[in-house]
């Protein structure tokens, strides 16, 4: 399929405004004069759609067992990135408990997604959420918040020394991830319904930024689960987990109006978010220059320092996405 951009005048004849449709996208798809079409409004655009028979398959079944090279668990999570209500295993074989056990798990941690039914050979599995009452922003918010609740403990193992509550990162990033793949199937929906990118008022534009901000989020929450892993493990005297900690509070501030502007997008926040980044960094900067003369410096200091200042890039990098107004 190649793109191709087209211009054409507008017709009027008698009440209605008519448009010829491209004669090359025509045969291609072969209409005639009664062929129907389905025209969907956004907006600022209009999509014309030869018909409902080309959307995507909504079933699909994975032959047990697999090729030695391929990954039960990979196999589901790709079907339910794609869109598909209905995933059945369908075994040539009885199932394996222990591949049972990772059909299973591979589908709790997919939102939406339950078993329904099984037996020896078979294991089939539906997505129950209705993709119409799914919202995007509300997705994304809920992935921001357990990442900075996670943040927030995990800066406050250096104040106060507890590392207690350092446990439970890793399964809130487990929470994240299940999030964001809930978010990359509504993502890749809406590209193969335009219906649903109608619902929620959604341009193209507006998509991908919400695939990279999503993506950018799991990461950083990734990056997180790493921090809380060092900081349990350190062995650095509370005097320097006080610096690191004085460092880093900014972080927090930075993490909320990054989320606001994206989500809102509200150039002003976003500005103000990269000024705090900005800041931050010259903070960080002046923090290495002040060390550079202190040869007996941890290595794990720097190592924390550095894993904070990742953190708080991947905010500045949300902050990236709020597009500019410019005046017409």
């Amino acid at each position: 399929f190649k793109l191709s951009k087209f211009t054409r005048r507008l017709q009027k004849i008698g009440s209605s405004m008519l448009v010829s449709l491209p004669k090359q996208w025509v045969d291609d798809h072969n209409l005639v004069k009664s062929s129907q079409v389905q025209i969907e409004t956004l907006e600022n655009s209009l999509s014309i759609t030869v018909d409902e028979g080309r959307k995507l398959s909504k079933e699909i079944e994975i032959e047990y067992p697999l090729p030695n090279e391929e990954n039960i668990a990979a196999n589901i999570t790709g079907a339910y990135l794609l869109g598909y209500d209905i995933i059945k295993i369908k075994g040539k074989s009885t199932i394996s408990v222990k591949d049972r056990e990772v059909i299973r798990e591979s589908m709790r941690r997919l939102v939406g997604m339950e078993i329904l039914d099984e037996d020896a050979s078979n294991v089939n599995g539906q997505f129950l959420l209705d993709e119409t009452s799914l919202n995007p922003k509300k997705i994304f918010k809920r992935m921001s918040s357990i990442a900075l609740g996670m943040f927030n403990e995990t800066l406050s193992a250096l104040r106060t020394d507890d590392k207690t509550n350092l446990q439970t990162i890793p399964n809130r990033d487990d929470e994240i991830n299940r999030q964001y793949f809930l978010l990359v199937r509504f993502i890749r929906s809406t590209m193969v319904d335009r219906r649903l990118a109608g619902i929620f008022n959604l341009e193209n534009i507006d998509i991908l930024d919400y695939r990279i901000a999503g993506n950018i989020l799991e990461t950083a929450g990734d990056t997180i689960v790493d921090l809380s892993k060092s900081i349990s493990e350190t062995s650095l005297s509370s005097s320097d987990q006080k610096k690191i900690y004085d460092i880093a509070k900014d972080i927090e501030t930075i993490q909320k109006k990054s989320i606001d502007a994206f989500i809102t997008n509200n150039r002003s926040l976003a500005i103000e978010a990269i000024k705090l980044h900005g800041q931050y960094e010259s903070k960080i900067s002046k923090t290495r220059s002040s060390l550079e003369h202190k040869k007996q410096t941890p290595i794990a200091f720097l190592d924390l320092v550095y894993t904070f200042e990742k953190v708080a890039q991947s905010w500045s990098d949300i902050s990236d996405l709020v597009q500019p107004t410019y005046r017409k």
